[in-house]
């Protein structure tokens, strides 16, 4: 609080953070402290259904992905098909969103293409020509083959905040793993995170979420690692959403169920509590929560090519705010799977 934020990358706190590291088999650098410096980067800005999105840009694939799977969806007029066909092509969107994430996206400063053509409905259009609306697609089509899946972490948090004046803020923030890397530096009381796990170590190389990625999220001095965090900001008529969740690789896939939860005209507690599903192109696996599919529909699902995996705990922590701005009334939820009961206000 004295010295400001740069105390922490210089200077004795900085060097005893660094001796500790060294002196535990780390190869930190006070160097390494001193040129890192915060960067802001413009949000990704898209539209669905006459809902404008706010979603962070890279190195944050959040927006990107989310984006692209939802431009996807954009072809097809959802309320007219059946809940399973719904189901169906929101599974085969991620599936292409994802895969544009592992082969294509990382640090926009080692990047020579913005990827903004993700963000267009030609490219949408082109994605689409690989989707039967009747079978899953074979990722062996897409581009390239899938490595073994070994499994998943998590840890992250999320918050949601509005003051008076109508300010909003979606935050995010990952230490990657429980307790990150589960290391102190001696002295500090500052818990390390374990981000390295989130670039790419080797060309189709899994991380810890079963991600994959190529060469631009290979590691290199001064990069910064691929993420999945989505903080939002939905914006329409009725009004805007402030939303966000941990949950490693399945952060987008949840922002997109919730986000189609409020064009159906969901509200705050709906869009916490709806049954998740996922897919994230590798593995390639539809992972789910015991609620979100009936019997019946994992049968037609399964008929159609899709190989099912029930997750052993639900997965989210999503907090939301939603201003209705026509009655000026402001609903906020916390996800009921959080460890505190799920509480909902509305003023």
């Amino acid at each position: 609080m004295k010295d400001g934020h740069r105390s922490f990358y210089t200077g004795s706190f900085a060097k005893k953070m660094v001796e500790s590291v060294q002196n535990n088999g780390g190869i930190w650098s006070e160097e390494d402290l001193n040129r890192y410096k915060v960067l802001e980067r413009e949000p990704v800005r898209s539209t669905y259904k006459g809902i404008s999105i706010i979603a962070p840009g890279l190195p944050s694939s959040g927006g990107l992905v989310l984006s692209n799977a939802l431009n996807i969806l954009a072809g097809y007029e959802l309320d007219k098909l059946s809940p399973t066909t719904q189901k169906h092509l929101i599974i085969e969107s991620l599936r292409r969103a994802y895969y544009e994430r592992a082969l294509k996206m990382g640090d926009p400063d080692f990047m020579d293409n913005t990827l903004e053509f993700l963000l267009t409905p030609s490219y949408a259009a082109k994605q689409r020509e690989s989707l039967n609306i009747n079978y899953a697609t074979d990722n062996q089509t897409l581009e390239f083959a899938d490595p073994p899946y070994q499994g998943q972490g998590n840890d992250t948090t999320h918050f949601a905040v509005i003051d008076k004046f109508g300010n909003r803020v979606a935050v995010t923030q990952s230490i990657n793993f429980w307790f990150g890397s589960a290391f102190v530096p001696k002295g500090t009381g500052v818990l390390l995170n374990n981000e390295m796990d989130d670039f790419s170590i080797k060309p189709g190389t899994e991380n810890g979420y079963g991600l994959i990625g190529y060469d631009a999220n290979a590691v290199e001095p001064r990069k910064r690692m691929l993420s999945s965090m989505t903080p939002t900001f939905l914006e329409s008529d009725r009004g805007f959403v402030i939303l966000g969740t941990p949950g490693g690789s399945r952060i987008i896939s949840m922002i997109l169920l919730a986000t189609l939860e409020w064009i159906n005209g969901g509200d705050a507690k709906s869009m916490v509590s709806l049954p998740r599903f996922h897919h994230q192109y590798h593995p390639d696996y539809v992972l789910y929560e015991e609620e979100a599919f009936m019997s019946s529909e994992i049968d037609e699902l399964e008929s159609m090519g899709h190989i099912f995996k029930k997750s052993n705990r639900q997965f989210g922590n999503m907090q939301i705010i939603t201003w209705d701005q026509e009655n000026n009334k402001i609903e906020v939820a916390s996800d009921p799977r959080g460890k505190e009961k799920s509480r909902e206000e509305v003023y």
